[in-house]
């Protein structure tokens, strides 16, 4: 109906909507992000800016702490940048659309206010047609009564000639109110078809263009801002690039020679590097020479060697030290890492000694997936197997829906053929009883009663996929109305349910879960045709699903397998039986407490 479709379309514009007001949240949250990144730089680019009148300072005299420094200060623009695409995105984008979207509820709203005005019109005028039909049909009959009455006067002799003309007049007045309001009705129903017809054709597909059309605008601002989006990044990449270049420059104009250079500048002694050491002859002392006597004399007896063994350290001692720091820093014999757990990788592969195995959640996954049941090996299982089941229970959900729809509606046209071909046969009959010499009336008999024959059976063929298309179509509702109904033995039965819920095939082989191993039957009233129903059977009111055996022993009581899905013709009355029926021939009582009972609240 057009009540449907404005629905549909209400629903559909607001999200639309919905997805506008997302994107611009998106916007806002990536602006806020674009701050805090650039208030994060501009803090760290000022916490290792050198401080005034420090040592620091010093140290930026060297062409990699000036490099260092220029990446600070780049940094900071680099921030810059990102506080320009913030700028823009809430300018551009968030600010603009956040205006549209006010705009877009405004036209929307006033859209819908149409339609829903351009309804209520169309129904008065309805109602108005029917108001003037009701009026001419009772003007009709005041009408009739009075030309009746009229009659009646007329023949009789013991009344009056006066009475008889009142009746008359009477009879002319009802009759003139008559001719007027059959006027009155013919005037509203060409009205009533005028304007249907301008609503339908005029009014309704013009509201629903511009809902159209405001609906494909809303797209296109959409990826407008999209574009803008990718565009407002794009514009700050060249000075992004600018800042990376220059520190790229920065890091290229660092020179280890100079800087090299300047640390010996900074640091060289201007010491000279100690001579040689002369060679002591302690076994020649009468060979000695006049200066080495002297020298002997001067420096004191017993105390040479070791004046010269602190005059080797004095003046050695800063390659000495450096000789031991570069035989500790190419050392091999450093402390070796300690053994693994276990001889190889793989001997333990989930204990608790090998910490990093990157495979075993994984593989534990693995082998969860290949335990359970996939609906997929069912399905080609099914096909292997040759034709699916009759209620198409081997496809998915939707896919059985629609197969079932399919049937349904073919085999309604197959008896609206039959229904043809009968109404046919019918006035044949008809024109032969009331013409003999046309041809016999019980000729056609046979085929008039085959004909019924069959419209029986294609209705009891659509009843049964009426009922399967209603438990696809009404499956979850349907479980949860019955789930409320059946309060008393929820417990139970979940209890009873959940022991099953995994690993269980349906009787045609398609794998079912939790939610599909119940069936559930909505089975919608259908009108038989009197001539075939002599005696009816209690109609079903549900289903239910046996939890337990139950042997069915007594008089009255049928015996149930556990798991066995059966129809609900009598509920319980307070005594704790339940009254079941598995097909047209077997049915009795079984305890409520050996049942989940669904029951059908449209039936009840």
């Amino acid at each position: 109906s057009l009540q449907d479709q404005f629905d549909n379309l209400e629903k559909h514009t607001q999200g639309g909507i919905d997805v506008l007001e997302k994107y611009i949240k998106f916007v806002k949250e990536r602006t806020e992000i674009e701050l805090s990144y650039a208030k994060q730089l501009r803090n760290l680019s000022k916490k290792y800016q050198p401080k005034k009148n420090s040592k620091e300072e010093e140290e930026y005299r060297y062409t990699s702490t000036r490099a260092f420094l220029a990446t600070l200060n780049e940094m900071n623009d680099y921030a810059g940048q990102h506080e320009v695409i913030s700028e823009n995105m809430s300018s551009q984008i968030t600010g603009e659309l956040a205006r549209y979207v006010q705009e877009l509820k405004q036209e929307r709203k006033a859209h819908f206010h149409d339609g829903r005005k351009a309804q209520q019109h169309i129904e008065t005028c309805w109602k108005q047609l029917e108001a003037s039909k009701r009026r001419f049909e009772r003007d009709c009959k005041e009408a009739e009564r009075a030309q009746q009455y009229f009659e009646k006067m007329d023949a009789d002799i013991n009344v009056t000639k006066a009475d008889v003309e009142k009746a008359r007049q009477q009879a002319q007045l009802r009759h003139q109110m008559a001719e007027d309001s059959k006027a009155e009705y013919s005037s509203t129903l060409q009205k009533f078809n005028s304007e249907q017809h301008d609503h339908y054709y005029t009014h309704i597909p013009t509201i629903f263009q511009k809902i159209q059309e405001m609906e494909e605008r809303r797209i296109v601002r959409l990826g407008e801002a999209m574009k803008t989006f990718a565009e407002v990044d794009r514009q700050v990449i060249p000075i992004i690039g600018k800042c990376l270049d220059e520190i790229t420059k920065a890091a290229e104009a660092t020179d280890h020679s100079s800087d090299s250079q300047l640390v010996i500048e900074a640091f060289k002694s201007g010491f000279e590097p100690p001579g040689d050491i002369e060679f002591e002859d302690f076994t020649q002392p009468m060979k000695r020479t006049v200066s080495e006597s002297s020298l002997s004399n001067s420096r004191g007896d017993g105390k040479a060697e070791p004046k010269y063994g602190s005059k080797s350290k004095g003046k050695l001692w800063p390659f000495i030290k450096k000789n031991k720091l570069m035989s500790l820093l190419t050392s091999p014999h450093q402390p070796p890492p300690p053994p693994p757990a276990s001889a190889s990788p793989s001997a333990v592969p989930n204990g608790p000694q090998s910490p990093k195995q990157p495979k075993e959640p994984l593989s534990h996954r693995f082998n969860e997936f290949m335990t359970s049941k996939p609906k997929i090996h069912c399905f080609r299982s099914l096909k292997r197997g040759g034709a699916g089941p009759e209620d198409f229970s081997n496809l998915p959900p939707e896919q059985r829906r629609k197969k079932l729809q399919q049937k349904v509606d073919e085999l309604n046209r197959d008896i609206q053929k039959e229904m043809d071909q009968r109404d046919a046969l019918t006035k044949m009959k008809d024109v032969y009883l009331k013409n003999p010499q046309m041809g016999d009336a019980a000729s056609v008999d046979q085929r008039l009663a085959e004909l019924g024959h069959n419209i029986e059976k294609l209705r009891l063929e659509v009843h049964k996929f009426e009922g399967w298309l209603a438990e696809v179509e009404g499956r979850l509702p349907v479980r949860t109305e019955a789930r409320r109904q059946s309060g008393l033995y929820e417990t139970h039965s979940s209890s009873a349910l959940n022991s099953c819920a995994q690993d269980r095939e349906s009787p045609d082989g398609s794998y079912t879960e939790e939610q599909s191993q119940e069936t559930e039957m909505k089975v919608p009233a259908t009108d038989f045709d009197d001539e075939f129903d002599d005696e009816e059977p209690l109609p079903t009111i549900g289903t239910c699903k046996a939890l337990y055996t139950f042997e069915g022993q007594n008089e009255g009581t049928i015996s149930v397998a556990e798991g066995e899905m059966l129809y609900v013709i009598e509920e319980d009355k307070g005594d704790g039986w339940t009254r079941i029926r598995r097909n047209e021939d077997e049915e009795g009582y079984v305890p409520t407490s050996y049942l989940e009972v669904y029951l059908d609240k449209n039936a009840k």
